[in-house]
C-alpha cells in the first residue's frame, strides 16, 4: 500500500510530461507535413555531376568498341 503513495504520484508526472511533449511537438511543426518525406523517396534525384574527364573517357569508350 505505501507503494502507490510514490507510484501514482510518478505516474501523474509521467502523463503530464508525455501531454507536454506532444503539444510541444504540435507547436513547433512536427507534424506539419507527414507525407513529404515519405513520398520524397519517390522522385527522382538529380542527375550526378561527373568529373570533366570522366564525361570524355564516357565519349571515348564507346568509340573504342566500334573499332574492335
Amino acid at each position: 500500500m505505501a507503494a502507490l503513495y510514490i507510484l501514482i504520484p510518478v505516474a501523474v508526472v509521467l502523463v503530464a510530461v508525455a501531454i507536454w511533449v506532444f503539444f510541444w511537438a504540435v507547436d513547433s511543426g512536427q507534424f506539419d507535413d507527414l507525407d513529404g518525406p515519405a513520398h520524397s523517396i519517390l522522385f527522382d534525384d538529380e542527375e550526378p555531376q561527373r568529373p570533366a574527364d570522366a564525361q570524355d573517357d564516357a565519349k571515348q569508350q564507346p568509340e573504342q568498341r566500334k573499332g574492335d
